[in-house]
């Protein structure tokens, strides 16, 4: 799944951004300006770059994962974003998806054209522990949308989705712990919790990723980040593959 970052660049908000990737990459990479920084990148317009026989470079079908190193519905990108429903409806043959921290903007931040949402986006509304689960929940499921999701990464503590998971609004609950050098660990015992409540629910769980530390059994583990995704696979929990959502 190609990753789609029109602009680049975020500021934390909640317990889940303390060790963000975007700021720990940016680091590691050298980068001359600050995290914060939201930009414009030059990938704006890459799902309509077009090949020297103009046809699409990225072909009908493609699913493109969205503003992964920002939060599309970041303030400082206001004045982009209308561009990027414009593009995103000239490809009405690709899917789009997008995680967000900041669900409170998102009816601010529609085309007046949405409706009951396009059919050709996911939205993901991302929860790290009870708090924000309950803050952010009820406004996810006011807001018309087609493909919802609840992210439960980085999961923080162990968190009750039941009053939550309506299978006739939520397509998916996907898990992960938190990576990198500083990542808080994810307790195993959550994780079975959360495919519990999925399950009895009728919702589809997917566990994504272990993280780098996580506590099974009692004991604490340290997961290497080339095996984060594979060890959560391993561990039998899934009923859906993320990449075969319809």
């Amino acid at each position: 799944m190609p990753t789609w970052n029109p602009w680049h660049g975020c500021h934390k908000i909640s317990a889940g951004c303390k060790h963000c990737y975007v700021y720990r990459e940016d680091a590691a990479f050298g980068a001359s300006l600050p995290s914060s920084e939201v930009r414009r990148t030059s990938s704006f317009a890459l799902p309509v770059k077009r090949d020297r026989h103009k046809n699409w470079k990225f072909p009908a079908g493609t699913e493109f994962a969205l503003c992964f190193t920002s939060d599309f519905l970041i303030e400082e990108a206001d004045g982009w974003r209308s561009e990027i429903w414009d593009i995103i409806r000239m490809r009405s043959d690709c899917r789009f998806f997008f995680f967000t921290k900041r669900i409170e903007r998102l009816a601010s931040c529609l085309p007046d054209d949405w409706g009951d949402g396009y059919d050709n986006v996911a939205v993901g509304c991302t929860v790290e522990n009870q708090d924000r689960a309950d803050y952010r929940l009820p406004i996810f499921l006011s807001v018309p949308i087609r493909h919802r999701l609840i992210i439960a990464a980085p999961m923080l503590e162990r968190i009750d989705l039941r009053a939550y998971l309506d299978p006739a609004a939520v397509e998916q609950v996907s898990l992960g712990g938190e990576s990198g050098r500083y990542a808080r660990p994810l307790d195993f015992d959550w994780v079975l919790d959360m495919q519990r409540q999925c399950s009895q629910a009728r919702v589809p769980f997917y566990f994504h990723q272990t993280g780098t530390y996580l506590i099974k059994d009692g004991r604490q583990y340290h997961i290497p980040r080339p095996l984060q995704h594979s060890q959560a696979k391993k561990a039998g929990l899934n009923d859906l593959d993320y990449d075969k959502i319809e």
